[in-house]
Formats: C-alpha cells, sequence, structure tokens
C-alpha cells in the first residue's frame, strides 16, 4: 500500500542523537554530552542497557588482557559504580574483580539513568526510528515513533548503536551478515533463579572435579533425555548473591535478530527451554532443589546480525598479529566466540596471550557512503571471526565512548556549520581526549606494526572448543 504523504513536527533538534541504549549507546551519550554536545539518546524500551538488562547476559565480559584493563574510561567507571551500589555481600565477593563480574540488572538500570542524566544529556524511552531522510549521503533527520505519535528528530550527527546497524541499513549502507552460507550465531534466553544454595552448589563441583560449565552432568542429562541436544555447557553462572544466579545456557538456532518473525519465535521456544533447564538443575546439580525462576529476558540475547561495510574492515589477521592502527581509538583482547550455528557443530575459539590485544580504529565505525553518521559496537566494519571478538560490552562501551567523543568535538568544536561529517574529525586530538578522559590506547609506539592488511584474509586456524 501506498501511505499518504503528510507532514510531520519536529520534535527535536540536539547536536547530536544516539539511537539505541545499549553499552555502546550509554557511554556514547555519555562522551558526546560530557564534551558539550546537546544530545538525545532514544532506546525503544523503557529502560538502558541493551543485550545486559533486556537479554540477562549474566556477566560482563573481561576488562582485561590477562594482565591489565584495556577497557577503561567511561565503561570500567559503569561497572565499578554499580559494584558499590549493588551492596556489600556484592561488593566482598568481586570488589577486585574486572573479569566475568556478574550483572545486578535492576542496580545496573539505575546506574545508567544517573550517569546518562548527569552528563547532561536527554533520554527517550519507548521510541523507535523507523524512517531515515538521506539528502547526498547525509542524514537530514529520522522519523521516530512513540505514544506521542510520530515526528522527527533533527540532529547535526547520528550515532548509531542499535546492536544491529538498523539506521545504517536504513540510510543504505552497505553491509555482511553471518558467515558463507548466510548461518548466524544462534541467540541464548538468558535467566535469573533465586532460592539456590551457592556453598552446597560449590562442594558440589568440588566433589566431582567439575566447573561452573558441567560438561559431564549436561551430557548425562541429555543422554538421560532430560535436556535437548545442542550446548553441552553451560556458558556463564553469575552469582548476584549466595542464593540468586544468571545462567547464560542453551541455544535457540537458526534466529535472525532482524526478523520479527524470528524474535516472536525465540522468546517462546526460549522460554520453554528455561523451563526445562530449570527440571534439570532441580534434579541433576546440588544446591538447584529449590531453586525459582524469577526473570527470564525481555527478549532473546542475540550475538550477531549486521556488520556495515565501513572504511576500514578489521579481519582476523589484525587480530592475531595483535596490530596497532594510525587511528585506534580502543583496544580490544576478548577471544574469538563463534558459537555454534546448528546442534551438531563446536564453537570456534581462538585466545590472545596475556599482555596481548589489538587496536580498534576509528574507521571500522564510518559507514561507507554516509557522511553524519558513526556506528559503534557490534556492527562495526569486520569479518565474522573479528566480530565474534569485539561484539562485548566492554568494547561497544570503548567504541561508544569514542564515537560520542568525536561527535562532540565536530559538532561543538568545529567552525562549520552544515554538512557535518565524522570524517572531519581530528584523529591525535580525538586520541588525546580519549586518553585524558581515562581510555586506554596501548602503547602508541607500535603504530602500524604487522602492517595493515591489504586485499582478502587468509585461512587461520582455529582451536574448537566443545558446544
Amino acid at each position: 500500500m501506498t501511505i499518504p504523504e503528510r507532514e510531520l513536527p519536529i520534535s527535536y533538534q540536539p547536536d547530536v542523537v544516539v539511537l539505541g541504549g545499549g553499552a555502546a549507546g550509554v557511554a556514547a551519550a555519555i562522551a558526546a554530552s560530557r564534551n558539550g554536545a546537546s544530545t538525545l539518546l532514544i532506546e525503544q524500551r523503557g529502560y538502558l542497557g541493551g543485550m545486559g538488562t533486556a537479554a540477562l547476559v549474566p556477566a560482563f565480559c573481561p576488562y582485561t588482557d590477562g594482565e591489565k584493563p584495556v577497557v577503561r574510561g567511561i565503561g570500567l567507571d559503569l561497572m565499578e559504580t554499580m559494584k558499590l551500589a549493588s551492596g556489600d555481600e556484592f561488593l566482598s565477593m568481586y570488589k577486585d574483580r574486572l573479569d566475568w563480574v556478574p550483572i545486578d540488572v535492576e542496580v545496573l538500570k539505575r546506574v545508567y539513568d544517573d550517569a546518562v542524566l548527569e552528563s547532561g544529556a536527554h533520554v527517550l524511552f519507548h521510541t523507535l526510528a523507523d524512517q531515515v531522510l538521506m539528502d547526498e549521503g547525509h542524514i537530514q533527520g529520522i522519523v521516530i515513533s512513540n505514544k506521542t505519535g510520530r515526528s522527527v528528530v533533527q540532529a547535526k550527527l547520528y550515532i548509531d548503536a542499535t546492536g544491529d546497524a538498523d539506521i545504517a541499513a536504513m540510510a543504505g549502507v552497505a553491509f555482511d551478515k553471518g558467515g558463507n552460507e548466510a548461518e548466524l550465531q544462534p541467540g541464548t534466553m538468558c535467566f535469573l533463579v533465586c532460592g539456590a544454595d551457592k556453598d552446597r552448589y560449590d562442594r558440589f563441583l568440588a566433589e566431582t572435579g567439575q566447573k561452573s560449565s558441567l560438561i559431564e552432568t549436561i551430557q548425562e542429562a541429555m543422554r538421560n533425555g532430560d535436556l535437548p541436544d545442542g550446548r553441552k555447557r553451560i556458558s556463564g553462572t553469575a552469582w548476584i548473591s549466595k542464593s540468586v544466579v544468571g545462567f547464560n545456557f542453551g541455544h535457540i538456532f537458526g534466529i535472525d535478530g532482524t526478523n520479527t518473525e524470528d524474535l516472536s519465535r525465540a522468546a517462546i521456544e526460549g522460554r520453554r527451554l528455561i523451563e526445562r533447564q530449570l527440571r534439570f538443575l532441580h534434579k541433576y546439580v546440588p544446591g538447584f532443589e529449590q531453586a525459582h525462576l524469577v526473570h527470564s529476558g525481555d527478549q532473546i540475547g542475540i550475538r550477531e546480525t549486521r556488520r556495515i561495510v565501513g572504511d576500514y574492515k578489521l579481519v582476523v589477521e589484525d587480530f592475531i598479529n595483535a596490530r596497532t592502527f594510525e587511528d585506534d581509538i580502543a583496544r580490544n583482547s576478548y577471544f574469538i566466540d563463534i558459537h555454534l550455528a546448528n546442534a551438531q557443530s563446536t564453537m570456534i575459539v581462538k585466545h590472545l596471550d596475556p599482555g596481548e590485544s589489538h587496536g580498534i580504529p576509528y574507521r571500522c565505525m564510518l559507514p561507507v557512503g554516509v557522511e553524519n553518521l558513526i556506528v559503534p559496537g557490534r556492527s562495526v566494519s569486520s569479518d565474522r571471526p573479528v566480530q565474534g571478538s569485539v561484539r562485548v560490552m566492554p568494547n561497544c562501551f570503548a567504541m561508544g565512548q569514542a564515537a560520542g567523543t568525536a561527535a562532540a568535538m565536530i559538532a561543538v568544536d568545529t567552525a562549520l556549520q552544515s554538512r557535518l561529517g565524522f570524517r572531519q574529525v581530528d584523529i591525535p586530538d580525538l586520541q588525546q581526549r580519549l586518553i585524558e578522559q581515562g581510555a586506554y590506547l596501548g602503547d602508541r609506539s607500535k603504530i602500524g606494526n604487522g602492517k595493515e592488511r591489504i586485499g582478502e584474509s587468509k585461512e587461520i586456524v582455529f582451536e574448537e572448543e566443545t558446544s
């Protein structure tokens, strides 16, 4: 059907608009506002946090390279603030930990609210962008929809932190998705239980010699038909207290996070799978006999969708060789972590050595063909293996901080008042500002090590772990 033409009011005209309130979007909004830009953060739900709150991802992935924190600045500050706000018991368990810190979801929501508002940014919840208005490679406005109606937001600069590159796709940016056969990493419906007994559970692990992944126990349950074929380990148990624990357990296959039919099916299948997993915990795992489900994810956790075509594509050689680039705006040391695409395949894993990290160049966030749009987060320009590494929340914080800082520099500092673009930023100035604001960019004396790749990536042999 052809929709009748209509005039829409202009509802907001900030310097910078950030679409998506996950880790990348929160950091981007805070950075842009702290650096002097009037900033609007738009989020489809009624709270911030993205996969860490909406999908109940139970823990933050590592902030360190095994020796030192490589993600610092806004992202590290937010996690430390959550620790302090989560109570004495939580702090006693995790005060000195920087890797795999459990997420206290309700506390984290408030921490994000406070940090964004204290920065001076404005938040608009329960709102979706459904159209991008383009003019010769520049976004002229975005159409938003919410309970108030439809309206247009006009900004100087736009930050797509949706995780799925939704704004970039609507703006006509080219993108890649999935593997050679269009396969995508599966989703996971994470969940939270109360009534568990951590001391009893720890004794069970010690007595059986198992780790918290419970591989042997899960395989026994699969043989007995008490769990479906598929993921043969628990990826994460994150204890919020001695009796409350979050789970990253199980896969829902064949899910495209940009397809609403898939997301709807995944929600139903995910809740059914949790019910079966809870019966498994009651029957097989001491310490969980009285465990009670208190929360399942508002949506399935999504690991992979679109990857933009950007000015530079990070590839697996960059990861393997721990490369540093002239325009680095962050460092990454998280391992390549590609989950099985079906119940018969295995996970692909590749670790860097302790103390090693690679640079994330600014150019990876710049979509080809659009000037005033930047895309931080898991949708940056990369090949599929590297996306399996850079996709996690600490890295999204770091990229978001860089994107927001760059946006403020361009919108506030430049003398140009029209046709602004993210390629106008002064990279050394941006890097200096990030360092002054707590970010870590590594040893800058190693710039260009290994030389930047030309051409397609070569085949790399990965380790495989049991699914």
